[in-house]
């Protein structure tokens, strides 16, 4: 019996291809994968590979060329655009390595944003957003911009953010990539806890062996399709063995 419940991400043969106007780049070639819900599912592979491609036409943030593409049993190709951001913003949490924080707004502003976007009211979405930041360990620091915290502080307030309106999926792109080893283990370690007490799915691109060793298992890439997929075991003895290097 799985250990995890339906499936909540089902994509079929999804192609990506890039038009530079000198050359075509197909950056997904017919990728396949179902991920289940409450699963965390690390994405490595090369740089081009096609590991951010991937987060981005799976999650509606980018179109692709053919194929499907099922959230919770929604086919986001074919939704309208409004639909599609409204979805995003309701269903989904994004975790991005460069943050994405609008640096005017304050921490607990960032993390209301989602609340906003989806017709949450305002004086709802600041007692979400609050309650949020309490989560990740950062209530005292709700009215700091980010210029003001540190790396790991604004990474934890987009975890927050991310994770505001409870969404059925979090898509994470190299989330520990601009920290240092021991932030970039705070952070594995709050989206893990998040994980077990939430049961959401995280969808994780990383570099990191070790990052992937904290997931459940772990998809290869190479060249625009999967080339393997490994077990959490077998992704910790890698870390083991990279970290013993």
């Amino acid at each position: 019996m799985n250990e995890f419940d339906d499936v909540v991400i089902d994509a079929r043969d999804v192609v990506k291809t890039y038009d530079t106007g000198t050359v075509q780049v197909q950056a997904l070639r017919g990728v396949s994968l179902q991920v289940r819900r409450g699963e965390m599912v690390a994405i490595m592979g090369p740089s081009g590979c096609g590991k951010t491609t991937l987060l981005n036409c799976f999650s509606g943030l980018d179109e692709f060329d053919s194929g499907t593409v099922l959230i919770a049993g929604q086919d986001i190709a074919h939704m309208p655009d409004d639909r599609k951001t409204e979805f995003r913003a309701r269903d989904m949490g994004f975790v991005f390595q460069t943050y994405n924080l609008l640096p005017v707004l304050s921490a607990v502003e960032n993390v209301e944003l989602p609340l906003i976007v989806s017709g949450t009211r305002p004086k709802v979405a600041r007692e979400l957003a609050l309650e949020a930041l309490d989560r990740v360990g950062l209530r005292a620091w709700a009215n700091q911009r980010p210029a003001q915290l540190s790396g790991g502080q604004r990474q934890r307030v987009t975890i927050a953010r991310a994770l505001v309106n409870h969404p059925s999926i979090v898509w994470a792109d190299e989330p520990t990539g601009a920290l240092d080893s021991k932030t970039a283990n705070e952070i594995m370690d709050l989206i893990v806890e998040l994980n077990a007490a939430e049961r959401q799915t995280c969808v994780i691109v990383t570099h990191d062996p070790k990052v992937a060793a904290r997931c459940h298992r772990t998809i290869h890439m190479a060249d625009g399709v999967i080339v393997r997929e490994d077990s959490r075991e077998t992704m910790q003895t890698a870390a083991a063995a990279s970290g013993a290097e």
